[in-house]
């Protein structure tokens, strides 16, 4: 099945040239893929950009939830959930990926009822999607988990496992984040 477009931008500012939203539906799956802005160096009108476009993604994500169709929203959004979400918070103390207001719009999100797919999966064990050029983070393990897939309230029973592809980091010339993948069987197996 060839997926079908459905929206190639965040609603709620029609002045923002940015391509960080891309959304289409396959298999009955509605996904919006997302670029969150990274917000550095704050304060400033990077990180002040970055907390409106959080804000647009809550209004969109909720409308999107209500609708109660299988959606999936799934990407980088350089929000860093939680201190247990990091290696050591110390050399990030300023960096936007860790302050409270993305935090807390993160939390918004799952309040309105999404389910963080990797930690409903791995709930007691780090799982990081990104290691810096710097200081040898990728050696170290000295990672934090950036990338995130959030299932509506219909996707979550069909969720079966998620992971982060994270040889990919340690092959020459890698990016700095490695793959998040989710597993979901939309059609299961009949039991006859």
């Amino acid at each position: 099945m060839t997926p079908v477009e459905t929206r190639r931008q965040l609603p709620g500012d029609p002045l923002d040239t940015q391509s960080r939203y891309l959304e289409a539906a396959a298999h009955g799956v509605l996904v919006g893929c997302l670029y969150a802005p990274n917000g550095n160096p704050q304060p400033g009108p990077k990180f002040t950009y970055k907390l409106a476009w959080m804000h647009r993604l809550l209004a969109h994500a909720q409308a999107l939830y209500e609708t109660g169709h299988p959606v999936a929203l799934v990407g980088d959004y350089n929000v860093v959930p939680t201190d247990f979400d990091i290696y050591n918070t110390r050399s990030w103390l300023n960096n936007a990926l860790l302050q409270p207001e993305p935090r807390v719009l993160y939390q918004e999100l799952l309040g309105q009822g999404w389910t963080d797919a990797i930690k409903a999966t791995h709930p007691d064990e780090p799982v990081y999607t990104f290691w810096d050029y710097l200081r040898q983070a990728w050696e170290r393990n000295a990672g934090m988990r950036l990338d995130h897939i959030l299932l509506s309230a219909s996707l979550v029973p069909t969720l079966r496992e998620t992971g982060v592809d994270a040889w990919v980091r340690g092959l020459p010339e890698a990016s700095d984040h490695a793959p998040a993948w989710a597993n979901i069987e939309i059609n299961p197996p009949s039991c006859n």
